[in-house]
């Protein structure tokens, strides 16, 4: 076939893509351009702009799914321009939502005669935003009924000072005063001991984390429950438990199903989890389940009808794809409770495999060796002898690609730096055998250096 200036449309794609009048110009950044290009040479140029941005799975400082098998991510393509809320429209989608909200509710032992009810959601944080207001207002309805006065101050939720920022918004969301229970070095999770002091006629409710993003540690929901059992016997103005399980929600039925913090105890009333956590589905997808519908008041469920049908809706998002929730259910029916046992119990050695070579490094203190979640938290030992700090090695990682972060815990114990690796289920032995010895090798070239950098120009702390 000849060619000639008319037919310059079909040339383009016959010319080397870095030969192309596209590359030749900058992209224009905060206006739309002029014209369009072909979908060969926008590709190129938005992946372009990705290019120096890292590798997913080298990012130890992320709690989130970084791989999914290709088969997931093409039903998960597929289905991108499902929107969930759209009950009627796509029926099967809705009834694969509610066979995951099944799974979860068997897997956090819900009681066989319960009426529970739960939904789907952007991620962790949204179900978070969620429980947080369920209880809310079941508190207000509670003591309107004892005649307080609602008005003469703010409600309050009573959490550890070890809280996610979620519910940090909720709490300035919402106008809650957030009453936060320091860490210590005693108790790396809240201290039950005190919990109770917190409490007053307008605590709509506490929190329990299973799962502490600062260093992967569970609180102790079981005495939790206890302490507040024996609070209730004492008053009319009860409190009761919500469980923010981001983390362990999906990790801990399969390995260890014996440890009892979800609705076996009578005093949690909701639990929330991350899908895209340790529930391995790429962000962002996440769960909130109560153990009976009346936990959930009726004000807070919508009915819309403009949609095709008449349909109740639990959410703060409104349209979303359901891409996220198909990929939930896929990784269910494809790894079954034996596949997940299998991936968390790899996962778990890589991580105790790290803890064990990081302490025998002879530099750290372990602060979690991943014997719960598969998370390492390590400080520097106080009497070490050495010419740099932990930012300089979150340097040292980064130079080999790795995301490693530093970052101070929280108050009361501000003063402590800590590193910290997130296992995930794409992190093999292998990639844990060359991570130590880059981190081996950061050291020396650190060790090498004769000048202490005493306080970093850039921290690198990181927020998921």
């Amino acid at each position: 076939m000849l060619f000639s200036k008319k037919n310059r449309h079909e040339a383009q794609y016959l010319e080397p893509i870095f030969g192309n009048e596209a590359m030749d110009e900058a992209i224009p950044m905060y206006k739309l351009p002029k014209g369009s290009l072909i979908p060969r040479d926008a590709y190129q140029l938005v992946k372009d702009q990705l290019i120096d941005e890292g590798v997913s799975r080298q990012n130890l400082a992320t709690f989130c799914q970084t791989y999914m098998e290709p088969e997931a991510a093409k039903i998960m393509c597929e289905t991108l321009d499902k929107n969930a809320i759209d009950k009627t429209e796509y029926p099967r989608t809705a009834e694969i939502e509610n066979r995951c909200v099944n799974i979860i509710a068997d897997l956090w032992n819900v009681p066989d005669e319960s009426d529970f009810i739960g939904t789907s959601t952007v991620g962790s944080s949204e179900a978070c935003m969620l429980g947080g207001l369920a209880l809310k207002f079941a508190w207000r309805n509670r003591v309107k009924k004892l005649g307080l006065d609602i008005n003469k101050q703010k409600p309050n939720l009573v959490i550890s000072s070890a809280y996610q920022v979620v519910w940090e918004k909720f709490c300035v969301y919402w106008d809650i005063e957030m009453r936060t229970i320091p860490i210590d070095e005693e108790h790396g999770s809240i201290n039950i001991d005190t919990v109770t002091d917190y409490f007053d006629e307008y605590t709509i409710g506490v929190v329990g984390i299973l799962g502490i993003t600062y260093t992967g540690k569970y609180d102790d929901i079981k005495a939790l429950d206890k302490k507040i059992e024996e609070y209730n016997k004492q008053t009319d103005y009860k409190v009761y438990i919500h469980v923010d399980a981001a983390s362990g929600g999906l990790f801990v039925p399969f390995m260890e199903p014996e440890l009892e913090w979800d609705f076996r105890l009578k005093n949690v009333r909701s639990i929330s989890t991350s899908g895209h956590k340790y529930g391995l589905v790429y962000p962002g997808v996440g769960w909130v389940i109560w153990k009976e519908k009346d936990f959930l008041p009726e004000e807070l469920v919508f009915k819309v009808s403009y949609l095709g049908g008449e349909m109740p809706t639990m959410a703060i998002n409104f349209s979303r794809s359901a891409s996220q929730i198909i990929g939930q259910y896929y990784t269910f029916v494809r790894n079954g409770f034996e596949g997940y046992r299998s991936i968390h119990k790899k996962t778990s050695d890589v991580a105790k495999y790290l803890a064990k070579e990081i302490d025998k490094m002879g530099y750290f203190d372990i602060y979690n060796d991943g014997s719960q979640l598969p998370i390492i938290c390590y400080k520097l030992k106080k009497d070490v002898s050495i010419s740099w700090n932990l930012y300089d090695l979150t340097d040292q990682f980064a130079m080999k690609g790795w995301q490693v972060p530093t970052y101070p815990l929280p108050d009361n114990l501000s003063n402590i730096n800590i590193q910290r690796f997130v296992c995930r289920a794409d992190l093999s032995m292998q990639m844990a055998i060359d991570l130590i010895q880059d981190m081996k090798t950061g050291i020396d070239h650190l060790n090498q250096r004769s000048i202490r950098k005493e306080s970093p120009d850039i921290t690198y702390g990181f927020s998921h």
